[in-house]
């Protein structure tokens, strides 16, 4: 995924795998259709990767050459120009870095969700008030109380996803130093675990906490994501956050070793049921 303009809706990823697949169902190269609209070949690519928006006067060239009739193109350049409208959360463009828009869109259009979290609650369980405390504590500079209060609204605008009517499949693996180590006043920890606790009994939602003293697992390097989605020209993506950026990764064997390792950590942690024993008890520590 590239990070030269706002991350692409699913929309747009579906359509430019679809575009690919005409161009080679037609026995054309890229080189021919960069001909077509007198442009790279690199632009051919980008177009088809999702890296750039499908323009409308390319389509109308390129879907013909492509053998699609006329009612097909009509429905292409339809779905295209829905597809391209902005996701809700461009709106948030002042505080929403470039490299985790992609991930917004993905969390968005995402079937299953499946994380695992050594460091934080994951930020579509979290609550304000722990939101608010990990910006001002944990950001690298100091963050000003609107641009602190705008991610916070980011982030609650996120959390609708879980109980929306077509929610996704989330299902996490926390770190129990996650819940260790304090973020704030206790209050604040109690009312965090509480918040796990409720998120816990939604039908689509399953939460399993590592512990400690379970040892050394799979995941115990960084945290990951992993999106699967319902339309097929759509693989399935691994998002890895660092300091100062992320890393998209659809290859098919990165892929399959962070599956590997995410059934793995899920074998090792505890159970869903156990683990809301487990907080439950944390929740009367706080």
């Amino acid at each position: 995924m590239s990070e030269a303009r706002s991350a692409p809706t699913i929309g747009q990823l579906v359509l430019s795998r679809q575009l690919r697949g005409l161009r080679e169902r037609a026995g054309v190269t890229r080189e021919q259709a960069a001909k077509l609209l007198h442009v790279t070949v690199a632009t051919i690519r980008r177009m088809e990767s999702a890296e750039v928006a499908l323009k409308i006067p390319y389509l109308q060239v390129l879907l013909p050459a492509y053998g699609v009739d006329a009612a097909g193109v009509q429905s292409f350049l339809d779905i295209t120009e829905e597809a391209n409208k902005p996701g809700w959360w461009q709106h948030f463009h002042d505080v929403l870095p470039g490299w985790f828009s992609g991930y917004v869109s993905l969390e968005e259009a995402a079937k299953t969700i499946r994380t695992y979290e050594p460091h934080f609650v994951p930020g579509v369980l979290q609550t304000e008030e722990y939101t608010r405390e990990i910006l001002r504590t944990g950001a690298i500079g100091q963050l000003d109380p609107d641009r602190v209060e705008r991610h916070v609204a980011l982030r609650g605008r996120r959390q609708a996803l879980l109980t929306r009517k077509d929610a996704p499949t989330y299902w996490a693996v926390i770190d129990e130093t996650v819940l260790l180590r304090p973020v704030g006043s206790p209050e604040l920890m109690r009312d965090q675990i509480g918040r796990l606790l409720e998120m816990a009994e939604l039908p689509n939602v399953t939460l399993q906490m590592a512990e400690l003293s379970a040892g050394h697992h799979p995941g115990t390097y960084t945290s990951f994501v992993l999106f699967r989605f319902e339309a097929p020209e759509v693989p399935d993506i691994v998002y890895v956050e660092y300091l100062t950026g992320a890393l998209y990764l659809d290859d098919v064997t990165e892929v399959a070793e962070h599956k590997e390792a995410m059934d793995r950590m899920v074998a090792h942690a505890e159970s869903a049921s156990r683990t809301k024993q487990i907080l439950a008890d944390l929740y009367k520590r706080y």
